[in-house]
This record gives C-alpha cells, structure tokens and sequence, in this order.
C-alpha cells in the first residue's frame, strides 16, 4: 500500500511540474510595468503582436532578450506620451521594418505574402480538376475481338498456363 501512495504522489507532483510548464511566461519585469490599468492593458496588447527581433518566434511580451526589453519600454513610452495604439505600431515598423509584427499587415510589399497560399491552393485544385478530367475522357473499345486477334488471345492464355 506504501508504494502506492508514493507513486500517486509522484504522479501528483509531475503533473503539477508539467502545469506550471505549460503555463505562459511573461517576461515583463515588475520596473516596467505602467502604473495605469489601461495603459498597461493597451501595452500589454501591442508587445502581443510584437515580434522579438532576437528570438523571432516570440512576442515581446514573452521573451527575455534585451532588444525585446527595450522594444516593451517603447511602446510604453509611447503610450505614455499620448501616442495611440496604430501610432505605436506605424512608429515601430518605420522604425524595424514589417518583420517585427507577427501578424504582418496586408500593403503591396505584402500582397504576394498573403496570396501565395491562395495561389497554391487554385493551382493545386485546377491540377486536380484537370487530372479527374482527363482520367473521365478515356475511353474503353468497346468494339468485338476480330477472329485474329481471339486467335492471339487464346495462344496467350494457354502458353501463360
């Protein structure tokens, strides 16, 4: 009964360890934090959508990088400042480039970006329409063997015997 307990309470604790590691992890330290609600709220929304220039795959909001550090005082500096939420934005990307948002925004320098997925989506569907309809266009014989060619026949199926 003993070793029981134990392994219930191993299993208890791994899969609290694994909760805790599934877990969003800010990286906002508690100096960076703006003292209003809502301007935090607001900040706390554009680094969200905010790429990380060092670690690419994360928002600022999530990565512990000093560049994203420096990018989370910017936006709240601006906020700050008075700047509203598409001023920020329009001033980090003049600033960094397209890139940093991790949802890019649809212009022409980003057009080909969103449409090439919806390109390769009717290519590959006109491939497939073109493919069933050249599989429907062949056509059987449906004419009777000639006495010569029933000759043929049967000499191959008895030699294949």
């Amino acid at each position: 009964m003993r070793f029981l307990i134990n392994k219930k309470t191993t299993a208890l604790l791994l899969s609290l360890f694994l909760s805790f590691q599934i877990a969003p992890a800010f990286a906002v330290n508690p100096d960076e934090v703006l003292s209003d609600p809502a301007l935090e709220k607001r900040a706390r929304t554009l680094s969200a959508g905010l790429r990380c220039m060092v670690c690419q795959n994360e928002s600022i909001d999530d990565s512990n990088a000093e560049l994203a550090r420096d990018l989370r005082i910017l936006v709240r500096d601006r906020l700050t400042a008075g700047d509203s939420d598409q001023d920020v934005l329009d001033y980090v990307v003049d600033r960094y480039g397209e890139f940093v948002l991790l949802k890019p925004r649809l212009n022409t320098r980003t057009v080909l970006l969103w449409g090439f997925p919806v390109v390769l989506l009717l290519i590959g569907g006109g491939s497939l329409l073109l493919l069933s309809k050249r599989k429907k266009t062949v056509s059987v014989n449906d004419e009777p063997l000639t006495e010569a060619e029933e000759k043929r026949l049967q000499q191959i199926l008895k030699e294949s015997k």
